[in-house]
This record gives structure tokens, sequence and C-alpha cells, in this order.
């Protein structure tokens, strides 16, 4: 059977892979001059391959229709991702937050575990070259068409990606395909993206202070009501901020109803505590003791040991207490507030960045036009789906590599389960 996989990310190269293993004709065909191009920007270049965690535990982790992924999780699980490095050569690491990593750190080396492989497979790779258009008659796929040729196919695998770094090849492309062949493409917006902060001269002021074991609440203050948590790293650039617990919060908010609006009326905030493993009261005796400590010393040269040295000028500022006082003078309930500020830290959002900085696109093929058990087409026969370009997406932590190469593979068995 001839297949075309149009695509070169990790889905389209695991589902080329998994096409041709199962004793297809396999064509790849990609608009860049180099495959995987985005695989070798995830991870800060070092890669997250997939999460350590149970794959029971990936759907907490998938806010965006997760419950869609079970058949393709159970088709190729995390482990399956971590034996195919191995018999390609590489090895993997676990690091904090259940986040594995090639032994090497290098994104470069878990791509060329991929093409090592589809090289032994005589996977036919057709590089720069941009599919125009899916070529269908009876509601039946029969070949495509691309900037070049037409091209004859029994199977197609649409593994375009989203519209996020565009300057990898994500340009959206496969939604305009789609679409004409009578597919819904849901709203697409950017997800695990940084977000704005009204606050600019606070996040300027803080620009490049990373930030580890702080804990993070998105509020709705309409309704008072907590809309994500996190624990873990952030980062203040600026325009606002940025690092994993953000990124995944924003994943989250993108699904909140009048989303724009809300912003716009600085009615959703951010409240960063900084010293998460202490309570109010243990934070207080903490301060105390550093006071004590200090003595004599002015309040901005006694806060060294509790605070990094760049939020030190902007708590000082927000705490209504001055700088030069001395620590001795400080009054308790100036002290208070300092506790409160540190615990409840708020900055409200104003919007997202845009989605050319988002690391995964939200939105996308409707679920409900895919089989899940195969990720074929309801509407197309032979026209199959994976990766980004569906409408799926998850946290930061390995989670959307993972559902890469789970379509991508279930899509190759092309229905052969």
């Amino acid at each position: 059977m001839n297949v075309l996989v149009i695509g070169g990310g990790p889905a389209g190269m695991m589902a080329a892979i998994t096409a041709s293993e199962n004793g297809n004709k396999v064509i790849l065909l990609e608009k860049m001059e180099s495959l995987g191009r985005k695989l070798l920007i995830t991870g800060k270049g070092r890669c997250n391959i997939t999460s350590s965690l149970n794959m029971e535990d990936f759907m907490s982790n998938i806010p965006g229709n997760g419950m869609f992924l079970y058949s393709a999780f159970k088709n190729f699980t995390n482990k399956d991702i971590i034996e195919f490095l191995k018999d390609e050569g590489l090895e993997v690491k676990e690091e904090r937050g259940n986040r594995v990593f090639p032994i090497t750190d290098k994104s470069k080396d878990v791509l060329e575990c991929f093409i090592k492989k589809l090289k032994k497979l005589n996977v036919e790779i057709k590089y720069n070259t941009k599919v125009k258009k899916i070529i269908v008659e009876n509601d039946k796929v029969v070949g495509v068409q691309t900037d070049k040729c037409i091209i004859k196919a029994d199977k197609v695998i649409l593994a375009t990606g989203g519209k996020s770094y565009p300057l990898t090849g994500s340009t959206g492309d496969g939604y305009y395909i789609a679409k004409e062949l009578g597919h819904t493409i849901t709203h697409i917006e950017p997800s695990l993206v940084p977000l704005e902060i009204y606050e600019k001269e606070i996040c300027k002021s803080l620009q490049g202070l990373s930030l580890r074991n702080v804990s993070v609440k998105l509020i709705d203050k309409d309704k008072n009501k907590i809309l994500y948590e996190d624990f873990g790293e952030m980062l203040f650039t600026h325009f606002g901020v940025s690092g994993p617990t953000i990124l995944s919060s924003s994943s989250h908010l993108v699904r909140e109803r009048n989303i724009k609006e809300k912003f716009l009326n600085k009615k959703i905030s951010l409240r960063i505590d900084f010293k998460p493993a202490l309570t109010y009261e243990k934070l207080d005796e903490r301060i105390l003791r550093d006071f004590d400590e200090c003595k004599n010393k002015t309040f901005k040269n006694c806060l060294d040991k509790l605070l990094p040295h760049k939020l030190i000028p902007v708590i000082i500022r927000l705490s209504d207490i001055n700088e030069i006082k001395r620590v001795n003078e400080i009054r308790k309930d100036e002290r208070k507030n300092l506790v409160k500020l540190l615990k409840n830290f708020e900055l409200n959002i104003q919007n997202f960045r845009p989605i050319d900085e988002a690391i995964i696109t939200s939105g996308g093929i409707n679920v409900k036009e895919i089989n899940p058990k195969t990720m074929q087409s309801k509407l197309v026969e032979g026209l199959y789906f994976a990766g980004e370009i569906i409408d799926v997406d998850a946290y930061t932590g390995g989670f959307n590599l993972q559902i890469a190469y789970s379509t991508g593979y279930t899509a190759g068995l092309l229905g052969k389960q």
C-alpha cells in the first residue's frame, strides 16, 4: 500500500516509521529543508522527551480533550518511546518533575534516532515539498497535489503541526487542507505561552529573575475562584512572566470563557507565594530572626538572606516600609504586611503573548470528526491525523511530545489494531 505522510515533525516521523514497519511503501513529505526543526528547540534544546508518570496520570495533565487520547496512549506509551530511543543507541535520564531527557542533553540526538530509523526502513523523504491539497474521489483519498507534482496514494497521514513557532514550518497549512475536505477547525489560540502583565514596570525591574520552588495561582477576581495553581519555576520578562508554571497556566487559561474580556477588565490575577514552604506564622518568625540578627541595620540591608537581590527593591517599594528605617523600629503591622506581600504577591494578567511565541497551539481538527482508535477521519476514507494538528494539548513536562508519538504511531497502524 502507498502511504503519504505530510509533515516531518515527531508525529509525522513516528507515523512514517510505523506505517513502514507494517509493510507499506511510505513517502514522507516535508516543506522545510530538514526534519524535526521544532523538536530541536523543545526543552530549550535539550528535548523533554516524555514524562515518567504512569500513562493513566497523563490525562490529568491534558486539559484539551485528554480522553480522546485513551486508545493512542494505550497503543504507544512513554515506555515505548524510551525503548525506541534505546534501540537506536540513545539512553535517557529522569529529572525533577518526572521529566525525561536524553542522557546527552541534546535534542539533536533524539532527532537523529528518528532519522536513522527512517533510513533503515527505506522511507523516502521529499524535502522542500509543500502540499497544496489532498485529492479525494468518492470520499476516499487517492493522492496529494504538491507544489511540484501529483503523488498517488492509498492512505494519507496529515501531521503538519499547529501555528506555533512558524519559523520551524508550523504555519497552519494543515488546517486549510483539512478544512477544504469538510473538517471543522476549532478556535486556534496560543497555548503554553508566556503571559503579559499590566504592571510592566515591576516586571521590567525583575527582568531575567528566575525563581524556583514558588507557588502560583490564577484567580478569577469576579468569582474569587482559583482557576489554576502550580508549584515550581517561573521567570520574569520585560513584558510579564514565563517559565514552566506560567506556560502550563496559560494552557488552562485559554479555555476560560470570555477570557479576553476578563483580561481587559483586570479580572484575572496572578498571585505568587515566594515562600510556599512557610506558613504566615513561620515566615513572620523567620523575618523576626533575620531582623534580630541585623539589629541596627536598615531595612534594605537585611533582606539578603530572605530574597534574591533583584527582588529586594520591588518588595521594599510595595511594602511601604522606608528602606532606611532601622529594623528594630519596624512596627508589627508593617512586618505583617511584609509577610502578606511575600505570600500573596499579586499581578494582573493583560494578555497572552502572540501565537508565534507559543510552544503549542490550542485548537485544531475537531476530535469528534476523528476515530480515536485509529486517528482516521470520519469524513474521508484513508485520511488520518497525528500530532498538534488535532485539537488536543497538554501542560509542559513532555506530555505534548508523547501525544505526538502516540497519535503518530496509532495513525501509522492505518487501522490495523
